[in-house]
């Protein structure tokens, strides 16, 4: 058996960061969006043992280290399905290593897609838990939407859907090490915080303007000397119409939030010859088989 699906692609509309927990990780607090923009994924399962994968980028892991191949040895430990070998073939769209969860949402979508072809209708709740030992971002990922994450990203609580909106999405030709901006935060001496409930409560009156005007990312105050271009990147989408611009997740991925896409089409249009990665997309709501 054989079948494809898509894997979509978050954005963090707020990222805060409220603590350091005994076990070493950070309590995190952050309003995540599903948007269109997508990798594709192909599965197939012949009698046979074992799991390969084809990512569709050289430099990405072909073996557990690839999040796509850990959820699969998730899915079949849990569920003790064996007999099958099993085929992954990822086309890559989602900028990686951006902050867009492209590797979680490889890997939530690998999961829904497994549990669909066995029939084994594990269910949302079971999906995401499977999901957590997998990697943070893809509790989230299973669903998507619009949704309040806590804890490592695990404690989800559904949100209304954000507006419908538009998002030019421009990546650096760098990257920033999660790991380092991590050790770099100081929770107690935080400069500025989101104003993650009033972005809930601007979502929940449909007030885009409203999460515009609140969206923040802690991450960008300790940002290393050379990733200064982030902060050009939010200045020209805002003096190309966003609403609101900030980093997404550890970056370095930024985008620009618009209400209108002939504002959106320009936007992209000009930051597309600055950057070459560098897309359109807008807000998609929770997948309906997992509601």
């Amino acid at each position: 058996m054989i079948e494809s699906s898509r894997a979509f692609a978050k954005l963090n509309i707020s990222l805060d960061i409220v603590s350091k927990m005994p076990d070493g990780y950070h309590n995190i607090k952050t309003v995540m969006q599903t948007v269109d923009l997508h990798d594709e994924i192909t599965i197939e399962c012949v009698p046979g043992n074992g799991i390969s994968i084809v990512a569709g980028l050289h430099y990405l892991p072909v073996d557990e280290h690839n999040i796509a191949v850990k959820a699969a040895l998730e899915y079949f430990k849990h569920t003790g399905i064996s007999g099958y070998r099993t085929h992954i073939i990822i086309k890559k769209e989602i900028p990686v290593s951006a902050g867009l969860g492209g590797g979680s949402a490889d890997g939530a979508c690998v999961l829904r897609m497994l549990d669909g072809m066995f029939a084994t209708s594990l269910g949302r709740k079971t999906l995401e838990t499977l999901g957590m030992s997998v990697g943070s971002d893809v509790p989230f990922c299973i669903a998507g939407g619009t949704s309040l994450a806590e804890g490592r990203g695990e404690v989800l609580t559904d949100l209304p859907p954000m507006p419908h909106s538009f998002f030019v999405i421009c990546k650096p030709p760098f990257t920033c090490s999660t790991p380092e901006l991590f050790r770099r935060v100081r929770c107690g001496k935080m400069r500025a915080r989101p104003d993650t409930d009033g972005i809930i409560a601007s979502i929940g009156k449909g007030d885009l303007h409203g999460v515009a005007h609140r969206m923040y990312n802690v991450f960008e105050d300790v940002l290393p000397h050379g990733a200064r271009e982030i902060v050009d990147i939010k200045y020209a989408l805002l003096d190309n119409g966003a609403l609101g611009a900030v980093m997404t997740g550890s970056g370095s991925a930024v985008f620009g939030l618009f209400d209108s896409e002939a504002q959106a089409h320009k936007a992209h249009e000009y930051l597309s010859t600055c950057y070459q990665e560098c897309c359109l997309t807008q807000t998609i709501k929770r997948m309906e088989a997992m509601q």
